[in-house]
């Protein structure tokens, strides 16, 4: 028989055999495995969201939990929290970040949502977890932690969050009413028409009605920006406000601060 013959008929053997892995010869380099090689978090998978500003750290933690099946993934600054935490079901937030402070972001969340918050901190005083506690966190745990008390801590508040009834979707003060799901806002019974970040901007404002609103909270709900100067933004929005709900006393600025809702 050929050599043409043989070749041909080791071809069509090859193409009949059950495929085989391959195997690794000694000395030999092998191409690394990548993030297709491994399934993903299972369906309907908590979605934890790290906020934390030590890139190594986060890294690090966002692997731990996807190694448990949650799907996590990570942000570095409190802005980029603000943006992102409506599309987690839990948050673990670290209050030393480059650009808000961690209460600051925990209040801003707790302004217009109820997904809960686990404040993870070198901050350990008694003091400080007062204060991580009444800005709106579930549970409040100190670095350095052991990772199986971070995923009981988990569990637990998720445990309460469960149990709880649903957040109102409607805040009422006095004549004035705002109905999140709709995006619609009556004052005595009659329809407000308001743009959509003169909304988000009343909405903001209604969901903490005794509470005086930094400028730069504001701008880094409403606007996703704490970064740039944005002139008078804020000032052209509250003004327009004020007009349609006719009176200026409907929104009342602290000079220096914010903004809080006012009673007219």
């Amino acid at each position: 028989m050929n050599r043409q013959a043989v070749d041909l008929l080791d071809a069509r053997s090859q193409r009949n055999l059950p495929h085989r892995p391959t195997i690794p010869q000694p000395g030999r380099a092998v191409a690394p495995q990548t993030a297709a090689d491994h399934p993903g978090p299972p369906a309907g998978a908590l979605r934890v969201l790290v906020v934390e500003n030590d890139v190594r750290a986060a890294d690090s933690l966002v692997q731990g939990l996807l190694r448990q099946g949650y799907a996590a993934q990570s942000v570095a600054t409190g802005t980029k929290a603000l943006q992102a935490h409506r599309d987690a079901d839990l948050l673990l937030l670290d209050l030393d970040l480059p650009d808000l402070d961690g209460l600051e972001v925990c209040r801003g969340i707790r302004a217009v949502c109820d997904t809960p918050v686990i404040a993870v901190t070198a901050r350990g005083s008694e003091l400080d977890r007062v204060l991580g506690l009444q800005a709106g966190s579930d549970d409040y745990l100190v670095k350095p932690y052991g990772f199986r008390e971070l995923l009981a801590r988990m569990e637990a508040v998720m445990r309460r969050v469960r149990q709880q009834p649903a957040a109102a979707q409607v805040i009422t003060h006095g004549p004035l009413r705002i109905d999140i799901g709709t995006r619609v806002a009556t004052l005595n019974g009659k329809p407000v028409d308001l743009t959509r970040k003169e909304f988000d901007l009343l909405h903001l404002l209604a969901s903490q009605p005794g509470t005086v609103m930094p400028r730069r909270q504001l701008m880094a709900q409403v606007w996703d920006d704490t970064w740039s100067h944005r002139g008078r933004t804020i000032d052209t929005h509250v003004s327009s406000l004020r007009g349609k709900l006719g009176s200026s006393s409907w929104i009342i600025t602290v000079r220096g601060v914010g903004f809080r809702l006012g009673h007219p």
